[in-house]
């Protein structure tokens, strides 16, 4: 007797739908790792590499990230210490880490200053790293002694060009972005320079208070009680616009000498191939970090200003500070080691 499909228990449209819920779940346990390891990150300890050592603006900013991060994600984000060979050595750690988000850098100014000077590494800032952001700068500041002549830009301009020999003036290190931003200083506004490099910003003010150079372009934490006092005087900040860190402190251009930008940054970069979610991830998180106003007063103590923005921002950032350090260095003749 032939039978009709009404006669069985289940039509055959239930059957075909019941053969692919069982194909669905049979990929699901493939398809479960993926998606865990989106929701989950960060599932443990998050290194953050400093690639300086304790105590430093580089690390005391790292810490406070570190520890924002810690409370938001309910994991340890644990900042490690490499300093040496100008932050070389922490930048090739990373660029052999496992590109899985676990291993990150507070990187600093030198990762593209030393690319900009074509010195030796053991990798290559395009292909190995990726831009995560966001980042914070470190402005620097045109400070004399307060019993200078100069008031002005204009008169420190005038002061240095009648110097033979050039203005001298203090950095915390050769090929530093102290050292190149005075560089940039003296190529725009057409004055001969002397770099004196010291180790630090501090020891850099103290030779500037015993009068044995004209000048420090550098940061201005350790002098801002020497300012307070009525030694130091300062003359203007090297950045696009004026700073929380100073505000009274007028732009270079505000004063006729316009180009003149260069300061210390720190930002994060990860392992290249670290998954784009990821990335996103911890731009954002880290972003809203900056911007909490707690964050924003503390670094400004440090001297440092938080500037938020997506990781393709921050990518071409870098690049601008490869392309202008290349041309200073060329220019100015500058050797770095």
């Amino acid at each position: 007797m032939k039978l009709k499909t009404d006669d069985y228990p289940i039509s055959r449209r239930a059957m075909l739908a019941r053969m692919r819920d069982l194909l669905l779940l049979s990929a699901a346990p493939a398809l479960a790792p993926w998606s865990a390891l989106a929701q989950a990150y960060p599932s443990r300890t998050v290194r953050l590499i400093s690639p300086y050592g304790p105590g430093g603006s580089n690390d005391t900013s790292a810490r406070l990230l570190a520890e924002a991060l810690s409370r938001k994600y309910g994991q340890q984000f644990v900042v490690e210490n490499k300093p040496g060979a100008g932050t070389r050595v922490a930048n090739e750690t990373l660029a052999r880490a496992a590109p899985d988000g676990y291993t990150l850098l507070w990187a600093a100014a030198p990762f593209a200053i030393n690319t900009a000077a074509g010195l030796p590494q053991q990798y290559d800032i395009h292909k190995d790293f990726v831009a995560v952001g966001p980042r914070v700068v470190g402005p620097v500041f045109l400070i004399v002694k307060a019993d200078s002549p100069a008031r002005t830009v204009a008169d420190f301009v005038r002061m240095a060009r009648a110097k033979s020999d050039g203005a001298t003036f203090a950095s915390p290190g050769a090929g530093s972005g102290p050292h190149l931003t005075a560089e940039l200083f003296a190529a725009q506004a057409k004055f001969k320079v002397l770099n004196v490099h010291y180790r630090g910003d501090a020891t850099a003010y103290t030779e500037l208070l015993a009068g044995r150079v004209d000048a420090t372009l550098t940061a201005i934490t350790s002098a801002l009680p020497f300012i307070k006092a009525g030694q130091l005087r300062v003359l203007a900040v090297a950045s696009e616009q004026r700073t929380p860190v100073y505000p009274d402190a007028p732009t270079f251009a505000e004063q006729g000498v316009p180009g003149v930008v260069g300061y210390g940054w720190f930002g994060l970069l990860a392992p290249a191939r670290t998954p784009a979610a990821i990335v996103q991830q911890i731009n954002r998180d880290a972003s809203a970090v900056l911007a909490n106003g707690d964050v924003r007063n503390k670094l400004t103590a440090l001297g440092l200003q938080p500037e938020p923005g997506d990781s393709a921002s921050f990518a071409r950032f870098i690049d601008e500070e490869v392309r202008k350090w290349g041309t200073v260095i060329k220019t100015s003749g500058v050797v770095l080691e």
